[in-house]
């Protein structure tokens, strides 16, 4: 009988145990046909090149006993492998969970090929691995803005006083640019500490990085919530009133909270958004409209220091709503069937970050399937 056809795609920069281990396991499945990420679709994508190219990727890759054979992928973007996919026509697709996005899935359906989202899962006695984990740079932390996003502008705060939270993360995953998980600032803060943070100072060294990130000239400011969120570790409430910068700081680093808010909060990838993206093209920023939104983000602080996750949902799901009722473009018509989808069975949701695409971020009793969890950075001792 004919082995059945296994397609998968991926960078597989620097090649480590966990991609073997993710090769292996498609290999269950059939005959595995890599899909491989040309270095200028990891530049488009990462915001960086590869460690490794193209022509040495698929070398390591087709050396491997699990791969029948690797095609270096023509295209760009999410979907870059489609004349590869066409040329292959697999019976079954398989993808990581950090891999799956709604894209995939649809034109799976399409096509009539299996889709199959596998967990992230190390292989016996061998620690759990990805590419992030082993490039200098990952120590950096991206953030995810939980709420009240928008209200570190001084366009919107001024016009009511209001709280951002967030919280900042550990590079377990390595986001794609334009996510909403403020790429663009955990880049400038490489550019300044390459490895790691500093051990100084979180407040100074959030100005720095907001400072850094926002020269003289700037017309268009990245909220301080970026800075802020990737250098103070756990949760944060921000407070903003008119200003670029918060009138207040607050941090929660109780680790039931932050054990918490990683059991109930999943994301499911979306595409980035695209280039020319204009969030702010029909906005409509009134006071009842940013009352809104700050009353959405106080209600989910106070939901999390009670671990109430009914209304942690119900104040999430708010503050998405306040948001996209001041920035319509936030959303879409694929985003709102994927919210149709998944809201079923979720308690909240809300886009990452303020402008948009990248992920639809969940608050759930119960794990939601080929969704990705996150972990917060803790505070050091």
């Amino acid at each position: 009988m004919k082995n059945k056809k296994v397609f998968v795609s991926g960078c597989f920069d620097m090649l480590h145990s966990g991609h073997v281990r993710f090769l292996e396991e498609a290999a269950g499945y059939g005959d595995v046909y890599v899909a491989l990420g040309s270095d200028q679709t990891i530049r488009d994508l990462k915001g960086r090149s590869p460690v490794n190219t193209q022509s040495e990727r698929k070398y390591l890759i087709e050396a491997l006993r699990h791969v029948k054979k690797c095609h270096i992928n023509s295209g760009s973007g999410i979907l870059d492998f489609l004349d590869e996919l066409k040329r292959v026509s697999p019976d079954i697709f398989i993808v990581n969970e950090d891999g799956n996005t709604p894209a995939k899935a649809k034109l799976c359906r399409k096509l009539g090929i299996k889709y199959i989202v596998l967990k992230r899962l190390p292989q016996t006695n061998l620690p759990a691995r990805s590419t992030t984990s082993l490039r200098k740079e990952c120590l950096i932390p991206y953030r995810l803005d939980l709420a009240g996003g928008w209200l570190d502008q001084p366009f919107v705060s001024k016009l009511g006083a209001g709280a951002v939270l967030t919280i900042s993360l550990e590079p377990v995953i390595e986001f794609n640019e334009r996510s909403g998980m403020a790429s663009s600032s955990r880049r400038r803060a490489i550019e300044l500490w390459q490895t790691d943070l500093p051990e100084e100072d979180r407040e100074k060294l959030a100005k720095i990085l907001f400072a850094f990130e926002n020269p003289p000239g700037t017309q268009i400011f990245a909220g301080s919530q970026d800075s802020i969120g990737i250098v103070f570790p756990g949760l944060n409430r921000l407070d903003y009133n008119g200003e670029y910068w918060p009138e207040k700081i607050t941090s929660r680093h109780d680790e039931k909270i932050l054990a918490w808010i990683e059991q109930h909060l999943y994301l499911v990838p979306l595409d980035p958004r695209p280039s020319g993206f204009d969030v702010f093209k029909g906005k409509i920023i009134t006071l009842s409209k940013v009352r809104a939104l700050a009353a959405a983000a106080d209600g989910c602080w106070n939901a999390i220091q009670k671990m109430n996750l009914e209304a942690f949902g119900r104040h999430f799901r708010a503050s998405y709503e306040a948001q996209v009722g001041m920035f319509p473009e936030m959303t879409s018509s694929a985003i709102n069937k994927m919210i149709r989808e998944y809201g079923k069975k979720s308690l909240g949701w809300k886009l990452s970050g303020a402008g948009g695409g990248g992920y639809l971020v969940l608050v759930s009793r119960q794990p939601v399937p080929g969704a990705i969890q996150l972990k917060i950075r803790r505070k050091h001792v």
